[in-house]
């Protein structure tokens, strides 16, 4: 496996992991949605075992689903700088509901979750793809369940909202 493909992988685990971090932190701001967001926190984290799955057992024979990983290393770095920096902010300053909802939505349309969430819901592909398809099927589609948990409850659906940081590592 070549350096730029590990590097892809880690930090694809990683997004998925600091995004099931975040949502944790939203559930404990949030009892009353405390069940909405720890189903979307296992499902990250499902992500993130189903992609370490595929760089242990399938990558190193070469058939791992080459688009299954979001093909900028950049964009990665940047959404799980971002991450990063929101958790760090919100460990001082909590969020409003509606802020934490408009976050989680722009994260799942960002670079690395939705190419994931594209690959998910492709039609055709090999048996591998398939495979990794079915292992995923009740993980699917944040974004779209966001928007209908913000619109049961009456939430403002605003703009992206974005952030930078040298920050690496969600803790």
């Amino acid at each position: 496996m070549t350096e730029e493909i590990n590097k892809l992988f880690d930090e694809a685990i990683l997004l998925e992991v600091n995004v099931a971090h975040l949502y944790d932190l939203f559930r404990w701001n949030f009892p009353e949605d405390a069940s909405f967001w720890a189903r979307l926190s296992i499902e990250e984290r499902n992500h993130a075992a189903l992609l370490e799955a595929g760089r242990d057992n399938f990558k190193p024979l070469d058939s791992f689903p080459d688009d299954l990983l979001a093909g900028s290393i950049k964009d990665l770095l940047k959404v799980n700088r971002g991450i990063c920096d929101l958790m760090a902010h919100y460990d001082k300053i909590p969020p409003s509901k509606e802020e934490a909802l408009n976050v989680a939505l722009t994260i799942e349309k960002s670079a690395g979750e939705l190419h994931f969430q594209e690959f998910m819901a492709k039609k055709g592909g090999d048996c591998l793809d398939q495979i990794f398809q079915k292992l995923n099927m009740d993980d699917k589609d944040h974004a779209k369940r966001i928007l209908a948990y913000m619109r049961a409850n009456d939430i403002n659906v605003r703009q992206e909202i974005t952030c930078d940081s040298s920050q690496r590592v969600c803790q």
